[in-house]
């Protein structure tokens, strides 16, 4: 099993290019299924996650073509199609449950079994079958699978007003794929506003599809008897932006993140720019500068849905707090069991007491290294970022967590002078 070790210390100077973003890349997979003709992908990020879903679609018949050096990828789902995702491919990522919908519109039908993930939490996928159910799909759980299909006679979903209890981005995803291809016209109401379904919005609508209201929390899908191939470029990853300007602003440097999207992180850099960090927009990305944690001045946030702070940026913040000077409480409202990483910030120095669903941090700690675990995604990448600035060596285990999400992370953080390794 591999491990990351991290001599910490280093201030971070350079460049960095920002990958595709994996909320985006893996819904946009998806949506290959829609169609029979070619849909290609550019800015496809190389992550664990992408290469999971790019097998689960091979196994139903989707034919996938990788190409050229910036991610590009060629998805055609022509012929008959398997509509099946057995456990032992979607065990390890819950985005799986996003070819749900999909199936169904185009095949008609789908069996897809309960999908895995990180442990932060229950995330329900009860809002994706109420809302399929209200576009007349017939669905059963059963030995863990979730089966679906179309009443007898009918060979389209139909169009439904669809008010989720909760807001879930796969949920609005899910809906809106098979939104598309259904008779007449759906509304999905407290849908999802994050940029990742905004991009997968303007795909759908380059295959063919009639949206409107994406990137508000009421989107208006007027299905299509058919959607054609298209092209189309993912979105940088805003969490990977929000991970790298939160390394910099610990470890204190400057540095470039070409391709960071500032208008997609508006809460974090909100909460960076009262640290005392400075964070400047550019056509093309992000210029991050700062004195480095001991300077800083430790923040109190609450995360909650897009626009407001991202419950994947909280870990990373709680490390940055953890170093920076003063009290703070960070409240976690998405999730309830994400705080996974707390111990092992710990087992580096900082200063950390849950109370329910809110941390409190008192900051000013000098973190020292040691060998700590990785639980789930986010908190591999807060424990990179404490290792950064610990004394000595931090080893990170279990880091097929970060694997799933970042694109190289060690490669770029050498690229900013970071002394960090991947050892065997």
């Amino acid at each position: 099993m591999e491990r990351l070790s991290i001599r910490g210390g280093q201030r971070l100077h350079g460049e960095v290019e920002i990958s595709g973003a994996k909320n985006a890349a893996l819904p946009e997979l998806c949506a290959a299924l829609l169609t029979d003709q070619p849909v290609t992908l550019r800015n496809v990020p190389r992550l664990r996650d992408v290469a999971t879903m790019r097998a689960l679609l091979e196994g139903m018949g989707v034919q996938v073509r990788t190409h050229g050096e910036r991610g590009g990828m060629t998805l055609h789902a022509a012929g008959v199609l398997q509509p099946v995702a057995p456990y032992e491919m979607v065990k390890t990522m819950r985005a799986s449950i996003l070819v749900l919908g999909p199936l169904l519109a185009r095949c008609g039908q789908a069996r897809v079994s309960l999908p895995g993930g990180c442990a932060i939490g229950s995330r329900p996928v009860d809002q994706h079958i109420r809302g399929l159910q209200a576009m007349g799909a017939e669905i059963v759980v059963e030995h863990g699978d979730i089966v679906a299909r179309l009443p007898a006679g009918r060979s389209r979903l139909r169009g439904a007003r669809i008010t989720t209890d909760m807001v879930t981005v796969t949920g609005t995803e899910n809906l809106m794929m098979a939104a598309a291809l259904a008779e007449g016209e759906t509304v999905l109401e407290n849908a999802a506003q994050e940029p990742e379904v905004v991009d997968l919005a303007q795909l759908l609508i380059a295959m063919g599809a009639r949206i409107e209201g994406h990137g508000t929390s009421r989107i208006r899908i007027e299905g299509v008897a058919a959607l054609a191939g298209a092209e189309h470029t993912v979105v940088s990853d805003r969490i990977e932006a929000g991970t790298f300007l939160c390394a910099v602003a610990a470890s204190g440097g400057e540095a470039w993140l070409r391709a960071a999207r500032a208008e997609h992180l508006d809460a974090v850099i909100d909460k960076l720019l009262g640290a005392g960090v400075q964070v400047q927009a550019e056509p093309d990305g992000m210029r991050v500068r700062s004195p480095g944690g001991a300077a800083l001045r430790a923040q109190s946030l609450r995360t909650t849905e897009y626009p407001g702070f991202p419950t994947d940026m909280q870990a990373q913040f709680m490390a940055l707090n953890a170093i920076a000077q003063g009290p703070s409480a960070i409240t976690e409202t998405i999730f309830e069991n994400r705080f996974m990483h707390v111990q092992e910030l710990v087992r580096l120095g900082a200063q950390i007491r849950i109370d329910g669903r809110t941390a409190f941090v008192e900051g000013g700690r000098r973190l020292s290294g040691a060998t700590v675990m990785a639980t789930d995604l986010r908190a591999s990448a807060s424990l990179v970022i404490a290792g950064l600035v610990a004394d000595g060596e931090t080893v990170v285990d279990r880091i097929y967590h970060l694997d799933r999400g970042y694109d190289q992370m060690e490669r770029k953080l050498r690229a900013l002078g970071a002394d960090i390794e991947r050892i065997a």
